[in-house]
């Protein structure tokens, strides 16, 4: 008889948490830098103000920080805790009082929102000393809580005359690897950085005996009244001088009340690589939360830098970049808005302003312009192209161009350039980044131009026929000179056109050459009747052509050479300089034909002297 297995025994256990593993996780994996160990005291100061400002909204409060080498005090006027209070907050990881009921409905007013900023100070000590009382409580007794990294904590009941007011003092003795984070000057100079915006007060006195030197003495730049809206640019404009090490093109000041955003971005006032992305410095509540903050605009938007100050977003646990969310995304549009509207004023009221910036950064309008209609229309006519007729902007190309021919590859126009704008053709280099897209678009600013894809028959059809008579008297050079290229797929024409000091144009196509390649590579990997199709597919791939000007003189003498061996070498000489104009990567075998066909002349004219 089976007997039926006995019923599983559970025991619900609580996991076990090595602080010390916990804080070298923090160490390497959430901070960036033992340095936060002040902004998290900062922010428990900040919030705690913030807490005692609910219970008193009229009281007079401020944060203090005392730093002579041998310890790191902050001092704060804040709500305080209980004895209770420290046991469920200071000794249970995870849990803020940020989160307590009493003040659940304010969390929006507070920086931390995840309970774990004070184990940062066990980055630069050992042991973190915190005595407190309460202003919720009447008569409250000050309360003593010591933590020790090795998980162990303290907790005893002080006489109120240790701690006379309400508030909380942070005390950390550093140790001895942790100097360079916890020097007098390192400390004032940390306060300085991510205190800067703070709305309380905050002082700092380096136990020399002098007077507690302010922190943040003065409120943000865009909070100040200024007498004249000149004196305001100005101050904008010196402020992020000083943040960002440049001076700004121009400065958009940043207003977003539904958020609580202010702030300015600073135009740069020189080009950066396209798609290089700067970090902004982004404070929340006036708290310093990051200086890479990518995500606060879009990517089109890599012209300027931000520094902004917001009441809304979100910052992610380790408070060094901001939570995506829909709120982040809402902001990220309503900047990018800011950006547009600034370039439209500029467009419309200050071209001297829009030429500087254009002139520095049409890559990122032109980016913008692809997606954006609005700014197309508006700056298009502005933005500059290369041409056939030098760098201008399209609204001056198509007045003498009525049909507007675009390349579409840098090395195409290369190819064609001079040969085009000799036969009076209007072409526009549509290589670089969007300029092929935009330059389609011409007929949506200015209706009556026409826009089209440079064809190679189009070039051709520019140049002009040799009569017969020149034409068969250099048949026999030309079918030498095609049998020796055909390797390269290149038919070889002899035709007449300006400059005349050009003696080939090869007309060739990255589209064509690819396909070329495909077709061999397909054909030699197959066998049988799929090899013949392909085969025969791959005869009707495009050709490249060889255009030889008939107006050149080296070619006139070229094409009278009747030494069969000398004629192949002259044209493949020429095949390798037409090659080589045109600035597109040689392949192997052009390399080994150009150094080869020079070697061959050269020896054919040292015989020829000997």
């Amino acid at each position: 008889m089976t007997l039926p297995d006995a019923p599983a025994s559970s025991t619900d256990r609580t996991f076990q948490v090595d602080l010390r593993g916990l804080v070298d996780l923090l160490s390497h994996h959430l901070y960036s830098s033992p340095r936060v160990y002040l902004r998290e005291l900062l922010q428990n100061a900040v919030d705690a103000l913030t807490a005692r400002h609910a219970v008193e909204p009229h009281g007079d409060f401020g944060i203090r920080l005392y730093a002579d080498g041998s310890v790191v005090r902050v001092e704060d006027d804040g709500v305080g805790l209980t004895e209770a209070d420290v046991h469920t907050f200071l000794a249970t990881i995870g849990r803020s009082s940020k989160r307590a009921e009493q003040v659940a409905e304010q969390r929006a007013d507070f920086i931390g929102q995840f309970g774990i900023g004070l184990l940062s100070c066990f980055l630069v000590a050992d042991e973190i000393h915190v005595v407190s009382r309460s202003a919720r409580t009447p008569d409250a007794p000050a309360v003593e809580w010591r933590g020790r990294g090795d998980g162990s904590y303290t907790v005893r009941t002080l006489p109120a005359s240790a701690r006379p007011r309400p508030g909380t003092t942070v005390t950390l003795t550093p140790r001895a690897d942790a100097g360079e984070w916890t020097r007098p000057a390192q400390v004032h100079a940390l306060a300085r950085h991510f205190g800067s915006l703070l709305r309380h007060p905050v002082t700092f006195d380096d136990g020399s005996g002098g007077t507690a030197v302010p922190v943040n003495p003065e409120q943000a730049p865009w909070a100040r009244t200024y007498p004249t809206p000149g004196a305001r640019s100005r101050a904008l404009a010196a402020y992020g001088e000083d943040v960002f090490g440049f001076t700004p093109l121009d400065t958009i000041e940043l207003d977003l009340p539904a958020v609580g955003l202010k702030g300015i971005a600073c135009v740069l006032p020189e080009a950066v690589p396209a798609g290089r992305r700067h970090g902004h410095r982004v404070h929340v509540k006036g708290m310093l939360l990051s200086e890479q903050a990518e995500e606060i605009l879009p990517e089109w938007a890599f012209f300027v830098r931000c520094v902004v100050d917001a009441e809304s977003l979100r910052p992610t646990a380790s408070r060094e970049s901001l939570y995506e969310d829909d709120t982040l995304a809402a902001v990220r549009d309503a900047l990018a808005d800011r950006l547009r509207d600034w370039i439209a004023r500029a467009a419309a009221s200050d071209p001297e302003l829009l030429g500087r910036f254009l002139q520095a950064h049409h890559l990122a309008v032109k980016s913008l312009a692809v997606h954006d209609d609005e700014i197309l229309r508006m700056l298009l006519p502005w933005l500059p192209f290369e041409t056939t007729d030098g760098h201008c902007t399209l609204d001056e190309f198509a007045r003498t161009h009525p049909t507007v021919l675009v390349t579409s590859s840098v090395e195409e126009f290369r190819q064609v350039a001079a040969i085009a704008s000799a036969a009076g053709l209007g072409v526009v280099n549509g290589g670089y980044t969007y300029d092929r897209e935009l330059v389609h678009r011409l007929p949506e600013i200015r209706p009556e131009a026409t826009v089209a894809d440079l064809d190679p028959a189009t070039l051709t059809a520019h140049l002009d026929p040799v009569d017969r008579e020149t034409e068969l008297a250099a048949s026999a050079y030309l079918a030498q000179a095609r049998e020796a290229l055909v390797v390269f797929d290149c038919d070889v024409a002899l035709r007449t056109f300006h400059p005349a000091s050009a003696p080939a144009l090869l007309v060739d196509s990255r589209e064509a050459r690819h396909e070329r390649t495909r077709s061999r590579l397909a054909r030699e990997q197959q066998g049988g009747v799929w090899g013949d199709i392909l085969g025969a597919l791959r005869q009707e791939a495009p050709r490249a052509q060889l255009i030889l000007n008939q107006l050149n003189p080296l070619v006139r003498t070229a094409v009278t050479i009747d030494e069969p061996e000398l004629a192949r070498t002259s044209a493949e000489a020429l095949y390798g300089q037409a090659a080589m104009l045109s600035r597109r990567p040689l392949r192997p075998a052009e390399s080994s034909l150009i150094n080869r066909s020079f070697l061959d002349l050269l020896a054919h004219a040292l015989r020829k002297d000997s």
